[in-house]
């Protein structure tokens, strides 16, 4: 009996191993916020204004420095064996938002990722290379850069949403602090968004260590987190998250899903391994919801979304992603609903669709009231016309067709008399 349970084990060791040896990585996709900053920008009263800041709003603090150059570290440790130990152009591609902090954290992460060695160290001692990230300037980005605010549909979306039960009883049970935030700093109207803008602020100066005013108590911080984070939650959800998720997230997840399907069909002379994509916490936000995953939190800095192709000998493809938000654990592993943790890329294809839009800016249009009555009466005027022409053209097809004798006295000329009758 003993022998047989020893057999029975070492086949299902066998039987595992091959399985897992037959299932091969492919390709991967990572798309990551900048890491710490400086505030975008300071209220009214704020004591600490642009001034106070090494290199102004908006940018890349050493701290984010070092959080990017962790996490090419960590891909870097992944990666081993799939990625090739020296930077190879044609392994990997890079995209950035046109913004200082992003195009930073993207070469911080590069510099973790591929540290020179061999005859691509150029000055002795540098553990830098210079490696390629591409943008497109912020007035054209449609693809990593949400929510978008060229869509009729998704403003009027958000109208919608604004009146909401859900979004009208947390307005009602935090407007203490709303209007508290409106009396100490000099912003004429606060609102969910504005409110959300000075809980950035205040955050940025508590982690770089300067004073926050009196009125700041940690009780305060607490109020104006979870109007922060319900404020990510009503710009891609709250309300019709699918058909936001459409006009939004949807394109960036559209890409990935493309290139996903592409990438599962084996080419020997295809190279390209990763894609690297360096944007904001409103980008993976939104990407998260469209693929209905999004745990409705801030993503924190440096937070890196992960998706893994996957190759079988037999041909198949499966689809792994993971959430690395949190620099001391292990990325989470995320399961797209109604589909397996490692989920065939038919399904995640089939099932993505849902928030993926063929024709966004048809979906984006919204006919105003206005143009619906103007054309209601060009349909009827036009009727009325359409009409009368007919009528008209029956009434001289009618009159040709009548006798000589009906239609009416005629003068005629008796030529035999040469006397008129």
């Amino acid at each position: 009996m003993g022998s047989v349970a020893v057999l029975f084990l070492l086949t299902v060791g066998c039987v595992c191993g091959k399985a897992a040896a037959e299932r091969q990585l492919a390709y991967v996709t990572v798309l990551f916020r900048h890491g710490d900053r400086s505030p975008v920008k300071a209220y009214p009263t704020d004591p600490h204004q642009e001034s106070d800041w090494p290199q102004g709003f908006g940018q890349l603090s050493q701290e984010g420095m070092r959080q990017h150059f962790d996490l090419g570290h960590f891909l870097r440790n992944r990666y081993k064996g799939f990625l090739s130990e020296s930077y190879d152009r044609h392994e990997i591609s890079v995209r950035s938002t046109d913004y200082d902090r992003t195009l930073m954290s993207a070469e911080a992460n590069l510099a973790g990722l591929y540290p020179p060695s061999g005859q691509q160290v150029f000055t002795p001692n540098l553990k830098w290379q210079p490696i390629p990230v591409h943008t497109v300037p912020q007035n054209e980005e449609r693809l990593l850069s949400f929510p978008l605010n060229d869509c009729p549909r998704y403003k009027q979306l958000m109208n919608e949403t604004e009146h909401t039960e859900e979004f009208l009883n947390v307005t009602t049970t935090y407007e203490d602090v709303i209007e508290l935030v409106r009396n100490k700093t000099g912003l004429n109207k606060t609102n969910v968004e504005s409110v959300w803008s000075v809980y950035d602020t205040l955050f940025c100066e508590s982690r770089h260590n300067m004073s926050a005013p009196d009125w700041v108590t940690p009780e305060v911080m607490e109020k104006l987190r979870v109007l922060k984070d319900f404020g990510f939650q009503v710009i891609f959800g709250v309300y019709n998250q699918q058909e936001k998720s459409r006009l939004q997230g949807g394109i960036l997840l559209g890409e990935i899903v493309k290139n996903l399907s592409k990438m599962a069909v084996p080419d020997p002379e295809r190279k390209l391994k990763m894609m690297m994509l360096s944007a904001h916490d409103t980008t993976v936000a939104a990407l998260q919801a469209s693929l209905n995953v999004f745990n409705g939190r801030q993503p924190p800095y440096a937070s890196c979304q992960i998706f893994e192709l996957y190759r079988d000998e037999n041909g198949s493809a499966s689809v792994s992603m993971l959430y690395r938000n949190d620099s001391k654990v292990e990325p989470y592993p995320l399961q797209l609903p109604g589909c397996a943790l490692d989920c065939p890329l038919e399904e995640f294809v089939r099932i993505t669709k849902l928030s993926i839009s063929e024709d966004r800016d048809k979906e984006c249009q919204v006919p105003s009231k206005g143009r619906d009555t103007e054309v209601i009466l060009s349909l009827a005027v036009s009727g009325c016309l359409l009409f009368l022409l007919v009528a008209i053209l029956l009434g001289i097809i009618c009159w040709q067709k009548e006798p000589m004798s009906n239609r009416g006295y005629h003068h005629v000329i008796n030529q035999e008399a040469g006397d008129e009758s």
